[in-house]
């Protein structure tokens, strides 16, 4: 008779009281939603990498505490997105003393990360009747774009744009003002979209 797999309750309970093989079998299946979720925030390998063992840490360490009033992956999404912060945090101001403010428009003003397709501007729309390698080069620019904007403002885009975080939220995690969290998104999209209508006018940056 074959063994019905335990349901993911049942690894929470399981994980909860130290089975390492439940807390395997429990995180799994989400380990590339919480990769890119660190990744999108600090769009480095080596740190995304240790910002995700951290995260997997407090995820263990938390777990008994955890109610269940939402999915588990979404609990466990914001915390890696907490540990993303507070790894940024630790380096941002060092990074950000090297780089005066305001930002004027210029190569290092056009940094960021991935867009996914809900919050893409409505002229972008043009793009989605291209071909299949015309979309790739799309993404491609996209990602390029993104990975160019300045750190300061690649995670206000990502928290605010692609996660739906409120403003307020943002500016009391990054310890900023919430018109400076308005300012740096006015940027960020500004960029992005004069990239964009770039390609979509059919040239290629």
């Amino acid at each position: 008779m074959k063994e019905i797999p335990p349901t993911e309750a049942e690894l929470i309970q399981r994980a909860a009281t130290g089975d390492s093989d439940a807390f395997g079998a429990l995180v799994r299946p989400h380990l590339a939603l919480f990769h890119n979720g660190i990744n999108r925030i600090l769009g480095n390998d080596a740190d995304t990498q240790d910002a995700l063992q951290d995260a997997l840490m407090s995820i263990h360490r938390d777990l008994p505490r955890f109610e269940g009033r939402s999915r588990f992956s979404s609990w466990g999404y914001k915390v890696c997105l907490n540990a993303a912060l507070m790894m940024r945090r630790s380096r941002v101001r060092i990074h950000d003393m090297e780089r005066p403010e305001p930002l004027a428009l210029g190569p290092f003003d056009e940094r960021g990360h991935h867009l996914v397709p809900a919050h893409l501007p409505e002229w972008q729309e043009e793009a989605r009747a291209h071909n299949l390698v015309e979309r790739q080069e799309l993404r491609e620019c996209l990602t390029r774009a993104l990975d160019e904007l300045p750190d300061s403002h690649r995670i206000v885009f990502v928290l605010k744009d692609l996660e739906d975080w409120e403003t307020e939220d943002i500016a009391r995690h990054l310890q900023l003002t919430p018109g400076t969290v308005r300012q740096r998104l006015h940027r960020s999209r500004t960029v992005l979209q004069a990239r964009l209508r770039t390609f979509v006018l059919g040239g290629r940056p």
